[in-house]
C-alpha cells in the first residue's frame, strides 16, 4: 500500500498501445466502488469512455480550453506550460468520467446536514482508490482537469443535476517516473511535511513533534 501511494503518478505521457483487459479494468472500478462514504451514499458513477469517436470530441473540447488556460501564464512559465503534456484522452487505452450525484437519498442524509459537500469529497476518495489500485496493476492514470465541463456534459449526455468530478485516463504505460513530471520538469516541488503541520489549533506550533514527524516521514519516503 505504502509503494503504490509513494510511487503513484500522474500520467500524461508513456502510454503504450495496449489494450486494457476487462479483468484489470473491473478490479481497478471495483476498488474505486469500494472507496469510503459519507453515510454510505456511494455517490459515484463511472462512464467509460473507449469509443475513438467520443474521445476526439473530448480531445477537441480540450484543445480549446487548454489554450484559454494557458493565457494565464506569461515569460518562461508560460514557455514550460506550452512544453507539458497535459492530457492523454487518445493515447490512453481507456477513458473513464467519475460523476456525483449529490441529490441521491442513499445514505438518509447522514453526514451531510452540515456539510452536503461531503458527496463530493466521498467521490473523490473514489477516484483516489481508483488511482492507487490502477498503480498496484502496473496502470497508468492521468486525471485531465483542463476541461469545460458544460461540454463535456453535453458531450456524455450527462443530466445536469450530477456533477462532473473527474475525467481520468487508464493504460498500459512504458514505465513510471521515478518522480512526479511536475517535479522533474521544474513546474512545482514537493512540500515537506513539517511545513504542513499544525498542532492543537491552526497555527499552533510544537516543535520537538514537528521536526520527529518530519524526520520520521523523510525515512519512510527513503525507505520506497
Amino acid at each position: 500500500m505504502y509503494r503504490a501511494i509513494y510511487e503513484r503518478r500522474d500520467v500524461r505521457s508513456r502510454f503504450v498501445a495496449e489494450p486494457l483487459p476487462a479483468d484489470v479494468l473491473s478490479r481497478i472500478l471495483d476498488a474505486a466502488h469500494h472507496a469510503p462514504s459519507v453515510g454510505l451514499m456511494q455517490p459515484w458513477e463511472f462512464i467509460v469512455i473507449a469509443d475513438a469517436g467520443v474521445r476526439r470530441d473530448v480531445r477537441e473540447q480540450f484543445d480549446a480550453a487548454n489554450r484559454r488556460a494557458a493565457d494565464a501564464y506569461v515569460g518562461e512559465r508560460r514557455d514550460l506550460y506550452d512544453r507539458l503534456k497535459l492530457e492523454a484522452i487518445v493515447d490512453a487505452a481507456v477513458n473513464v468520467c467519475v460523476t456525483c450525484d449529490p441529490t441521491i437519498v442513499r445514505g438518509h442524509g447522514l453526514g451531510r446536514q452540515t456539510m452536503p459537500e461531503m458527496a463530493m469529497y466521498s467521490a473523490v476518495c473514489a477516484i483516489q482508490n481508483c488511482w492507487l489500485a490502477a498503480r498496484a496493476e502496473g496502470v497508468g492514470v492521468g486525471w485531465i482537469s483542463i476541461l469545460d465541463v458544460d461540454a463535456i456534459r453535453r458531450i456524455l449526455a450527462i443530466p445536469p443535476h450530477v456533477v462532473v468530478v473527474g475525467y481520468l485516463c487508464l493504460g498500459y504505460v512504458s514505465a513510471f517516473e521515478p518522480e512526479p513530471e511536475l517535479a522533474s520538469r521544474g513546474w512545482e516541488h514537493r512540500v515537506p511535511l513539517a511545513e504542513a503541520l499544525h498542532f492543537e489549533r491552526y497555527g499552533g506550533t510544537d516543535t520537538i513533534r514537528a521536526q520527529a514527524l518530519a524526520q520520521l516521514s523523510e525515512t519512510a519516503g527513503r525507505g520506497r
